[in-house]
């Protein structure tokens, strides 16, 4: 254990966090940039007086449990998360959970594709970014509560009408299957998460067909490259898929983008034109 690269470090994760960061009043008086080690502490779940002893290097071998609390106090990105524990003598183990945090680099270039549908789920299909066209192709994610942006709850337990399940996309019933057995890698890869395993339990709870899939022990199915949405204020809009994998966060970059000079093509032009304004669109 490195006491005091382990101390200098957690400064200064601490001074570049505002408050406002992390829902905390920036208030009056405050002599040094960011976070306060008292609401550094409290964020981490652990005391005042054990957060200041592991700053000035006189803190005793921080547990897993610290650690964790630590990491997400201080909004640390994985490789972070790694170089702490390494500092505190602990080997990192797996990721608690799924990543949610989306680079910078990967946001900018979802707004910077004005003519295609793009959107970043997580590994565990929560959409966690997304554009305006996405928006206004499946629905406005930013008007719903994070449980219902997750699209394996929504194909599996709805809502949608008949004929319309999951925005009404052609291959609906095949992406469940697809959603299905990466949801089983992804339970294997974070056995300790509860967000996974609350998932899970809903959704073996909740639909007969995921349980078929799950108890099939499938981890793997071949996605689909081309698929047709059927829009209600514009038709049916053909798109093909495209799909980026982020190793490193665990995620997906999924861009739709439609066939130059096509029909599909002048309903997605429109769709950026008419935005999520006015929008029936519950499947």
């Amino acid at each position: 254990m490195d006491r005091r690269e382990l101390g200098d470090f957690l400064r200064s994760r601490r001074e570049r966090i505002t408050p406002a960061e992390v829902g905390l009043p920036a208030g009056p008086r405050r002599r040094t940039p960011g976070l306060r080690r008292e609401e550094a502490a409290q964020l981490a779940f652990i005391s005042t007086e054990y957060y200041t002893r592991l700053e000035q290097a006189r803190g005793p071998h921080p547990s897993r449990d610290v650690l964790a609390g630590l990491a997400r106090a201080l909004r640390l990105t994985d490789t972070e998360r790694d170089h702490l524990h390494h500092l505190a003598g602990v080997p990192p183990g797996p990721p608690p959970g799924p990543s949610r945090e989306v680079r910078q680099s990967l946001l900018d270039l979802v707004h910077r594709l004005p003519q295609a549908a793009a959107f970043v789920v997580s590994a565990t299909y929560e959409v966690i970014a997304w554009n305006d066209l996405a928006a206004a192709l499946m629905e406005d994610f930013s008007a719903l509560p994070r449980r219902d942006r997750n699209l394996v709850r929504r194909v599996f337990l709805g809502p949608h009408q008949p004929g319309r399940r999951l925005y009404g996309v052609s291959d609906a019933d095949d992406f469940a299957r697809l959603a299905a057995h990466d949801l089983r890698a992804t339970a294997a890869r974070y056995p300790d998460d509860p967000e996974v395993s609350a998932l899970v339990d809903e959704l073996l709870a909740g639909s007969e067909e995921f349980t078929a899939l799950w108890n099939s022990h499938d981890v793997a199915a071949a996605p689909t490259l081309c698929k047709t949405f059927q829009h209600p204020m514009v038709g049916p809009v053909t798109v093909n898929c495209d799909v980026l994998d982020i190793a490193d966060r665990d995620q997906r970059v999924v861009i739709y983008t439609t066939v130059p000079g096509s029909p599909s093509e002048s309903a997605l032009r429109l769709l950026s034109v008419i935005g999520t304004q006015s929008m029936d669109i519950s499947p």
